[in-house]
């Protein structure tokens, strides 16, 4: 057996590359900065960059990508005063200008340094779980004020500079930030939940309103001007401009939110990527600064996983595995059906297979049903399976989506969530359903106690409104008392995730079972789930998808395969299956003659030819000639199949079942990859998709982001320590992820050990950031400026726009950049046509669809206006990296944008702000499939690529529209019609039993906390 038939997983063995690959916690995880580019990158705008003017007025300071710099005030070179894993920001000097004072994200969370002017080693001022930020010294230099959540929400304190004390001037449960000193220390402004500016006044405590902000506007940056007038940030729509009171200074500027510097009548500020000062005369003079740094060269040996081998290979997409109550069996989801296999293990026997969305089973507590989720009549409805008859009948059948069930430990109810997170009560005997919670962020799957009385889930708690992360926490619902209650598991410490990692109460009511820091831990409880006892670990290998078998013993999934642990202690056991899965042969050869193809290389169509596919692949694109047996599309273009980069299968995959595939297709989109998935639904679908069991596109994947100590979606993990940093690469390596994602609040440190463990192994990374990104060596960044640890960014500005500092690093790094234009909704005030398409109709879930029909109802609206510039803003951005060489891929982090339309709606945003139609198809073809290791072998039409290719009516590149005209699909070789992929849902079965009777909501589904929202309603970039 030659290399190339090997998989990445056995040529790391044999290498002896995966112990390598798997180990950062043997080194000191803050190294010095990788070998550089010779020559670097000479920066000369800085993209929402921040600057404080000395006391004296000779020097100024910045941040830029994440460094403290300090520059002569006239302008010229400037001296680098931190390093990359400082990643520090928002400098402020010290009344003698000999310190600076500025946040750091150096140890997983914000807290607050200081060095001097000079330069030397910083030194740390605040430290813990919670988060400092936004520092700035005292006209005497004693204190410092600055922002914190420590107590529960942002608040304005003070820090004694020589005993390091702590006291608050500002704490309420609104969101207070940005403090600045009056010029004789007397007062503090500061924004409030930045509608609002706030001013305090030390002595006496007494604070007052200064600015409010009138409709849809955001004030950043305060800081006292001329007469003790608020100068600020007023963010309206597209327009960024600064203020003094109720004056506008600039007009057409992007003036960034950073409090501006004052000297009499003299401002100096930050906008258009430049450092600017202003006279209240409108005198303007820009401040010319350079600044030098390297990018790091990504030089390793990328691995591509086996995607033609018909040899038989192991499923290890087994997701969400139970256990019966007699312990006996175990059931789970595997290639796009239900299982089930005896609980020593053995081949699994298939129980519910019929090419719909099968998933979430779990045993009847008298072992005669199971019960499961199916989209069979169209949308997701709770249905049984008799294990005696193998008779399926539909349980529940709301307008909405019923997932996730679990029975109640007498089998008479039924706990499940709805498309918005809201968790349901199904009384089977009554038929009834009761909301139970209001609807939550990504919740997970809930858990019974052993009495029915209450029911444990995993729900986010966050750390405060002005930043969505906080920790997965258990959230308790007492059917009773209608009380919801939080508990963290340990302190500051997050569940792994809010899929399958729990909590997940034993059956005689004594212990919650869940995952944290990927591995296993149980903590005794009360009967209401109270915790009563300090949590105990059960296993030390990676931990994924709790079960309880019995009273003593988990299941879960390690590595891809399923194990079981005593929870008194003991070696784990492996649960062997006998279960493989295979490439089904391709169709035989096949001549399709169209009317005109372009081969994703060539700037013109070739007309009248002949696509001979043999094998799955492309035999030849030849002239055209009569032949028998030839699928005739002479009205049509052939294309290669389009590559979406960035979405996100499982973030409703539940709700979207088996329309998702489907819709792909039907839009010509035939390869997808998701930058962060719960990892074994990901496999899951990678293996039914390529086992020819399930019907979509091409599937590349990661499990869940690599996240810090604090989180968000309920498919990161987060992680706190290089020991688990193995353990997250582990699974990685042995589940071969096509990429590792790393997400926003994972330092820099880390970040650097995840790029050089997975470029061991062969596996490209991708993030939020730019830099220090690109002196890592990280492979891409996604989206032109998204969630982001600062709660800004630094490669595109609060309207959209981007400055020569990220171009000129996207260009000379190679990372790529992939846009997902969300603002491209703008554009169906002009056009609504993929909205109204029967594709989109047929294929989307009935909530889905009329979300997306509000969306583009309302596109219109005055109050949408300003996403038009945002949007031109970030094409323009996109554009100038294309054209100077860079590397741009076309994703959309769908369903937070919708799928498979909206990649056509980012395609046609970006010829509509400059792009020809050829430029735009390319960063959907040939990029990303070079992104994917797959060059001339997807994104194009010749010999010996695969034969992914749709066929469409018209020219589509003369005509982007053209490439969402889709009649007919092939995905290795395997031809689909549009017809045939609708035919499932268009035609729907009539037969239902009745609906469920719908009970009026319990206390506890009433809105309690702020942050209960449904995921669709957070309209925040973005997912991964």
């Amino acid at each position: 057996m030659g290399p190339e038939n090997l998989s990445r997983r056995e040529l790391l063995v044999r290498s002896g590359a995966a112990a390598a690959a798997l180990t950062v916690a043997g080194a000191d995880v803050a190294q010095a900065e990788p070998e550089a580019d010779a020559d670097g990158v000479v920066l000369r705008e800085g993209t929402n960059l921040s600057a404080a003017l000395s006391p004296d007025g000779r020097w100024i300071a910045v941040d830029l990508v994440t460094g403290i710099w300090v520059l002569p005030a006239a302008g010229g070179r400037a001296r680098r005063l931190t390093d990359d894993l400082q990643d520090a920001t928002l400098p402020s000097w010290s009344p003698d200008g000999r310190r600076i004072v500025f946040q750091s994200y150096r140890d997983g969370n914000f807290h607050l340094y200081v060095i001097d002017h000079a330069g030397g080693v910083p030194r740390e001022l605040t430290s813990g779980r919670f988060d400092h930020r936004e520092p700035v010294f005292s006209p005497d230099g004693t204190k410092i004020a600055f922002s914190s959540d420590r107590d529960g929400s942002y608040g304005i304190h003070l820090l004694d500079v020589a005993s390091g004390a702590i006291t608050t001037v500002a704490s309420t449960a609104d969101e207070e930030a940005s403090p600045r000193w009056s010029p004789d220390g007397t007062k503090l402004v500061f924004t409030v939940n930045d509608t609002a500016i706030d001013v305090v006044t030390l002595a006496t405590g007494t604070r007052t309103r200064l600015i409010t902000a009138t409709g849809a506007d955001k004030l950043y940056g305060p800081a006292f001007g001329p007469g003790g007038q608020p100068s600020y940030l007023r963010l309206r729509g597209a327009e960024a401009d600064l203020m003094l009171g109720d004056q506008q200074l600039t007009k057409g500027e992007d003036v960034f939110g950073f409090p501006a510097n004052w000297s009499g009548s003299v401002v100096l500020y930050t906008a258009d990527g430049h450092i600017r000062r202003r006279e209240l005369s409108g005198a303007v003079q820009d401040v010319p600064f350079e600044a030098r740094v390297s990018t790091a060269a990504r030089d390793y040996r990328r691995r591509v996983r086996d995607l033609d081998s018909a040899a038989p290979k192991p499923v290890r997409g087994i997701a969400g595995p139970v256990v019966s109550r007699d312990g006996r069996w175990i059931a789970f989801r595997a290639l796009n059906a239900i299982y089930v296999v005896a609980a020593g293990g053995g081949r699994p026997q298939r129980l519910v297979g019929d090419g719909y969305f099968n998933s979430d089973p779990d045993f009847h507590p008298d072992g005669t049903k199971l019960l499961y989720t199916s989209d069979r009549l169209g949308t997701a409805d709770l249905w049984l399976h008799d294990l005696g008859t193998g008779q399926d009948t539909v349980l529940t059948q709301q307008a909405g989506a019923q997932v996730a069930p679990r029975w109640s430990p007498d089998g008479g109810r039924v706990a499940y969530a709805d498309q918005d997170g809201a968790t349901w009560i199904h009384d089977v005997a009554a038929a009834t359903a009761q909301q139970v919670t209001p609807p939550l962020f990504m919740p997970g799957r809930p858990t019974w106690s052993p009495d029915g009385s209450v029911i444990a889930l995993a729900a986010v708690k966050p750390y405060s409104r002005r930043y969505r992360e906080g920790t997965s926490q258990i959230l308790t619902v007492d059917l009773k008392t209608h009380e919801l209650r939080y508990a963290e598991p340990m302190p500051f410490r997050s569940l792994a995730t809010r899929g399958d990692d729990g909590p997940l109460w034993s059956p005689d009511g004594r212990y919650l079972a869940f995952t944290v820091e990927s591995v296993a831990w149980i903590a005794p409880v009360d009967g209401t789930g109270r915790l009563i006892g300090a949590p105990r670990q059960v296993t030390h290998e990676v931990t994924d998808s709790l079960a309880w078998q019995g009273h003593d013993t988990l299941v879960y999934l390690s590595k891809g395969q399923l194990r079981a642990q005593r929870i008194t202690g003991g070696a784990p056991r492996t649960i062997r299956l006998d279960f493989t899965w295979a490439r089904p042969r391709p169709p035989r050869r096949t001549v399709i003659h169209v009317g005109a193809a372009w081969d994703g290389i060539a700037r013109t169509l070739r007309r009248d030819v002949d696509i001979v596919v043999d094998g799955g692949r492309i035999a030849d694109v030849r002239p055209h000639r009569d032949a028998p047996g030839t699928v005739d599309a002479h009205d049509l273009t052939a294309m290669p199949g389009l590559v979406d980069i960035h979405n996100h299968w499982h973030l409703r995959g539940r709700q979207w079942g088996d329309r998702q595939g489907r819709l792909w297709l039907a839009y010509g989109i035939t390869t997808t990859r998701s930058p962060g998935d719960p990892a074994y639904q990901m496999l899951e679908t990678r293996e039914a998709l390529e086992s020819g069991n399930r019907v979509g596109p091409r599937y590349f994947g990661t499990g869940e982001a690599v996240d810090g100590s604090r989180i968000y979606y309920n498919f990161m993990r987060p992680t706190l320590s290089p020991e688990q940093l193995d353990l997250e690469l582990a699974r990685a390596v042995e589940l071969e992820y096509d990429m590792i994602k790393t997400y926003v609040r994972l330092p820099v440190a880390y970040q650097q050990a995840v790029v050089r463990a997975a470029h061991r192994a062969g596996i490209p990374l991708s993030s939020h950031y730019l830099y220090p990104a690109a002196n890592l060596g990280m492979d891409a960044m996604e989206h032109t400026g998204a969630t982001n640890r600062l709660g800004y960014s630094h490669t595109v500005s609060r309207i959209g726009r981007s400055y020569q500092d990220a171009v000129a690093l996207f260009v000379r790094s190679g990372m790529s950049i992939t846009p997902t234009l969300f603002t491209s909704r703008a554009l169906y005030a002009d056009d609504k046509s993929l909205v109204t398409d029967e594709r989109t109709e047929v294929l989307f879930p009935p909530w889905e669809y009329a979300l997306l029909k509000t969306t583009a109802d309302t596109a219109g609206n005055p109050e949408n206006a300003y996403l038009r510039q945002v949007l031109a803003g970030n094409v323009d951005m996109v554009l100038r990296i294309h054209r100077a060489g860079g590397f741009v891929v076309t994703g959309t982090d769908s369903p937070l944008d919708n799928v498979a339309v909206s990649t056509h709606q980012n395609l046609r945003a970006m010829v509509a702000f400059g792009f020809t139609p050829y430029e735009a198809l390319t960063t959907a073809t040939r990029n990303p499939a070079r992104w994917l290791g797959l060059e001339d072998r997807i994104g194009v039409l010749k010999p010996g690529a695969y034969a992914d290719l749709s066929l469409v009516g018209g020219n589509p590149l003369q005509d982007i529209k053209a490439a969402a005209n889709v009649r007919s699909v092939l995905v290795g070789g395997v031809l689909r019609t549009v017809g045939e992929l609708l035919a499932p849902y268009r035609n729907r079965p009539t037969a239902r039993a009745a609906a469920t009777e719908v009970a009026p909501a319990a206390r506890s589904a009433e809105k309690q906390h702020w942050w209960h929202v449904p995921e669709w309603s957070e309209h925040v970039c973005c997912a991964g």
